[in-house]
């Protein structure tokens, strides 16, 4: 197996087609045509880290952070970053980081948050828009069906209903070959009626690549009359955070000493008590500042986040508890999920879960 065939997998469970534009995701050091040898998973790629994939001989890493989020210069080992990367080149590792991709996947970051919570009924918190593409395409009669089952096996249709393709009824058209052509249906300088039909179909954007392939080879045209375009629908399969219920409502402060315990914190920072039990959470894992509003306005009665500065805390206006429980315990079970994911997928490869606490924080 080679190191590409694992990425397969991992863009299966999390496309980087939904990493936010700010990221620095997919396979940051190494080739994808290298053997491998076995998996290490970690939070971040440290040089402890890299030591323990020499160790244990494996030669992918796979990192929830990448360890190069800017651009690097120079590589003189001036800093951990050049250190990580130089170290993992001259060992022949290649790191591989998923970071939002996998914060924007529904069974991701958040998901993993709430099954430690136990929520019930979870959705996405802040769905992401633009992410579904439409294609409008004509074929002929006899075509059709061959080509819609094509663009199906390529991940169309998936979006929404089961079936969400469409047919128009059949229409009448009309084309005149030119003689460099090569046509499959029609003659050489001959107009030719052909009965079409149109096709709409729905996908993912992150099926486009194989859409198109399968159109193109499914095709009899030479040139394929098409258009592709992005629909403003929110796809609630894809976005930041989540919300759910807890099973039954419990006090504040019994729900904060709760959640100290779940992701084993030294310490949870928050906002002001509310006058209400806790029935509606809403968690993201990581910086999460920026979704406070989205919670408040999902009904949310607390918010469970990390990285909050002292003046987001008065966002919560007596409306919503903000509980900072520390970026690295937010996302700790991360690397479980991707360590039980690669498991299912490959059976012949040492899958290995990080020993190395990698927390930059620590707590007295």
């Amino acid at each position: 197996m080679q190191i590409k065939e694992v990425i397969e997998h991992l863009e299966n469970m999390a496309p980087t087609t939904y990493a936010e534009d700010f990221d620095n995701v997919g396979l940051l050091v190494g080739q994808p045509n290298t053997e491998l040898k076995g998996i290490l998973v970690t939070l971040d790629t440290l040089e402890s880290v890299v030591d323990e994939a020499i160790e244990k001989d494996c030669n992918l890493i796979v990192s929830f952070h990448p360890i190069v989020f800017k651009g690097i210069k120079k590589f003189n080992g001036s800093n951990y970053v050049e250190r990580v990367v130089m170290k993992a080149i001259k060992n022949d590792i290649a790191i591989y980081a998923i970071h939002t991709a996998l914060d924007n996947a529904l069974y991701g970051v958040n998901d993993m948050m709430c099954e430690q919570l136990g929520l019930l009924n979870r959705k996405i918190l802040i769905p992401q828009s633009s992410t579904i593409k439409k294609l409008i395409t004509f074929a002929p009669v006899q075509e059709a069906n061959n080509l819609k089952n094509a663009l199906f096996e390529a991940g169309a249709g998936t979006i929404g209903n089961y079936d969400n393709c469409s047919f128009s009824s059949e229409g009448i058209g009309t084309f005149r070959a030119s003689e460099k052509a090569n046509p499959s249906i029609g003659e050489i300088g001959k107009t030719h009626a052909e009965k079409e039909t149109q096709i709409q179909v729905t996908f993912p954007k992150h099926n486009e690549r194989k859409i198109m392939n399968a159109l193109f080879a499914n095709h009899s045209y030479e040139e394929i009359a098409y258009e592709i375009t992005t629909l403003e629908n929110k796809n609630q399969n894809i976005g930041m955070g989540m919300i759910g219920d807890l099973p039954n409502a419990i006090a504040p402060l019994e729900f904060l000493h709760h959640i100290k315990k779940v992701f084993k914190t030294g310490c949870v920072k928050h906002s002001a008590m509310l006058d209400k039990p806790i029935k509606k959470v809403a968690v993201l894992g990581g910086s999460g500042s920026f979704a406070i509003r989205n919670a408040q306005k999902a009904g949310a009665d607390i918010f469970i986040t990390s990285d909050l500065k002292y003046h987001q805390f008065y966002e919560a206006e007596g409306r919503i508890i903000l509980a900072d429980i520390g970026h690295y315990e937010s996302e700790q079970y991360t690397k479980n999920l991707i360590v039980s994911y690669l498991r299912k997928k490959i059976s012949n490869f040492a899958i290995i879960l990080s020993d190395k606490n990698t927390n930059p924080i620590q707590y007295i």
